[in-house]
Parts: C-alpha cells; structure tokens; sequence
C-alpha cells in the first residue's frame, strides 16, 4: 500500500471556514466545502489537481490569495502547531510577499517539504528581494 502525501494549500474559494486548515478528502468535499473558485484565483484549481493524483490536501481559505497576510499568517501559526503526517509541500499560488514566504520556512524545513507557486509569484518574489537589496 502506498502511503498518500499531503499538500497544505492557501487559497482563495466562494464559501467555507476562512484561515483554518481543512482536511479535504475528494473532488466532491471540495466543492461542498468551498465552493467554485474566484475568478482570479488559483487555489481551486491546484486544489483539484492535487486531488486528482490522490494527495491528502489541506486547504486553508484566504480572503485573497497573496494579499491576506494575517490570514496566511494565522494559517501557518495553526500549521506549525499540528503533527501533519506525511507533509510534502506547501503550496501559496498568488503569494509573492516576502513576509509570508519567510513565515512558510518553519514549516518548510520541519517537514523538509516543498513549496509550490507559480512562476509569476515566483519573479515577484525574487525582484522584491533584489530591489530591497536582500
């Protein structure tokens, strides 16, 4: 038997509990739970494709994906207090803020996991450290 992986995700959605991570356990307690995707928004849909290769996903509801920092930060702080068996990576689609990602790195590290963004968020990121001079 193959032990599932789990993905802890932030991410915007229609409905559902904001700033606590979730166990979502199928396409259809997705939707049940948070409803359709934003437009915009990327949550969703990343959501779905870790389902949809059998990863156990954690989904905490932001109230906009990359901007709500004390929500991303609550999340974490929620995060970093629980045992998450099997925790693989963290995924922030629309996060390019430097404080948010440095709140991840506990997280990351603890689990030795990784953390998945686009490549827009990704150049956000690196350009604001390379202006700030970091």
């Amino acid at each position: 038997m193959m032990i599932r992986q789990t993905v802890a995700l932030f991410g915007e959605a229609e409905k559902g509990d904001k700033n606590v991570p979730l166990l979502i356990h199928s396409l259809f307690h997705l939707h049940a739970t948070f409803g359709d995707p934003p437009k915009e928004s990327c949550g969703i849909f990343f959501a779905i494709q870790f389902l949809l290769y059998e990863q156990e996903l954690i989904y905490i509801r932001v109230n906009e994906e990359g901007f709500s920092v004390e929500g991303y930060l609550k999340g974490m702080r929620l995060l970093n207090k629980q045992k998450i068996s099997h925790l693989t990576a963290l995924c922030l689609p629309g996060v390019g803020d430097a404080q948010i990602i440095d709140s991840a790195n506990p997280i990351l590290e603890s689990y030795d996991a990784l953390m998945i963004t686009t490549e827009s968020d990704l150049y956000d990121y690196l350009t604001f450290l390379h202006r700030t001079g970091f």
